[in-house]
């Protein structure tokens, strides 16, 4: 099997994946994905797409991970895998948009304006 890349965005982060066959090493940025994402539940998110199809033990994984936070990024990698898998066999989509793996999350950030300290937030007002 040839290595198959996807890609998976998230907020701001966003994660190349190259899949192929092996042994269910994950790679992060030259990283073991357990030292990358000390958190389990950030593990567990990464994981979720192969426990599903139990494909855990069956596919190397190595991602190269930039920009946003630690959970943006987590869920990007989640989207590239899943992805990936899709490439692989298009038959186990389904059951992966079932789980809601497959859309991609577009939340993003909301530009500062000027003259206000935040997106939304107003400073004081004062009628006098």
């Amino acid at each position: 099997m040839e290595t198959i890349n996807a890609l998976g965005r998230r907020k701001a982060a966003v994660a190349r994946v190259y899949l192929s066959d092996g042994k269910g090493k994950i790679t992060i940025n030259g990283r073991d994905y357990k030292e990358y994402f000390g958190a389990e539940t950030l593990q567990y998110v990464v994981t979720q797409p192969l426990v599903l199809l139990n494909a855990t033990e069956k596919y190397d994984i190595k991602a190269n991970l930039d920009g946003g936070g630690v959970k943006g990024q987590a869920e990007a990698l989640r989207l590239g895998i899943t992805r990936a898998l899709i490439m692989l066999d298009a038959e186990c989509k389904s059951s992966l948009r079932t789980n809601g793996f497959v859309t991609r999350d577009p939340r993003e950030v909301e530009r500062k304006k000027p003259g206000q300290p935040k997106a939304r937030k107003r400073f004081q007002f004062s009628k006098r």
